[in-house]
């Protein structure tokens, strides 16, 4: 069962983590450990049909993922500042990331696919296995939580930005929230 496992999977979930994680080799780790768990969780596994199998795979990769990206965050945070100081543009990404952080994983993961990697619904939707209108809903429930917070910081700046997304124009790269 593992073998095929890995045969069926591996290609798509590296395609599919190098376009999440920026990088084939973290792609390639990324995949390999959630490999691992699936060697560990065999029996649990081995009860499961080939759907729920892959989506099983999909979560554990997309949960690894999203643990990196917090761990990363961390080590960033807690790392020494530099001498020169921040410049503006890094300012902002550190803004937007501590207003994805208001969001809850699975959104966050959905609303970066969506407006900063550009992917549509149809596409998150066979990703996560879920009908492309369920994720234009959470997707616009993302927008709302997001504007409720910038509203709450003060964020104006922040907030033009965001009003943009969604109101893209078909093909076109959305700006960055």
């Amino acid at each position: 069962m593992m073998d095929e496992l890995y045969n069926s999977l591996y290609g798509e979930l590296t395609g599919w983590c190098t376009a999440m994680a920026g990088s084939r080799a973290a792609a390639e780790d990324l995949v390999q450990e959630a490999f691992l768990r699936a060697l560990v969780n065999y029996g649990l596994l081995e009860g499961l049909d080939a759907g729920k199998r892959r989506a099983w795979m999909y979560r554990t990769v997309k949960n690894l993922f999203i643990d990196r990206k917090r761990r990363e965050a961390f080590e960033t945070a807690v790392g020494q500042m530099p001498e020169e100081g921040f410049e503006e543009t890094e300012y902002v990404r550190v803004d937007d990331a501590q207003l994805l952080g208001a969001l809850a994983p699975e959104e966050r993961l959905l609303f970066t696919m969506r407006y900063l990697e550009g992917y549509n619904s149809a596409e998150l939707g066979k990703i996560f296995g879920l009908p492309p209108g369920t994720v234009r809903s959470r997707l616009s429930g993302a927008r709302k939580r997001l504007r409720q917070s910038m509203e709450g910081c003060g964020g104006k700046g922040k907030q033009k930005r965001l009003e943009n997304v969604g109101k893209e124009k078909k093909g076109k790269r959305q700006e960055k929230c």
